[in-house]
């Protein structure tokens, strides 16, 4: 049973950096999408960062590119989010997805798996 478990999130002032962690166990995840998601009170689940498994290749969010960056260690299992110069509108709870395939910008309806979530707030 595949279970992604995300860690990291918190307070931090604007300007500033946090790095969040998916710890993902169940199964092989060689031909697998991770993807960073994030919801904001009041607004819809959106595309944060992605990154497939095998090949490393990435791609992200409009709002948050050159400031974010995707990553993934295989030994670990593991895919990170370090988050650097934040803003007050990056707060939300995100998310750690994980789906079959190759595309790496779809909607959330197309992941299979996802995690419980972790609170960023970025003060201003």
């Amino acid at each position: 049973q595949v279970q992604l478990v995300e860690s990291g999130g918190g307070l931090v002032q604007a300007g500033g950096s946090l790095r969040l962690s998916c710890a993902a166990s169940g199964r092989t995840f060689s031909g697998y999408v991770m993807g960073w998601f994030r919801q904001a009170p009041g607004k819809e689940r959106e595309f944060v960062a992605g990154i497939s498994w095998s090949s490393g290749r990435t791609d992200y969010g409009d709002s948050v590119k050159a400031r974010f960056t995707i990553s993934r260690d295989n030994a670990k299992n593991t895919v990170y989010l370090q988050m650097n110069s934040l803003k007050p509108e990056d707060t939300a709870v995100y998310y750690c997805a994980a789906r079959f395939g190759v595309n790496l910008r779809v909607g959330i309806d197309a992941y299979a798996y996802w995690g419980q979530g972790t609170q960023v707030t970025v003060s201003s």
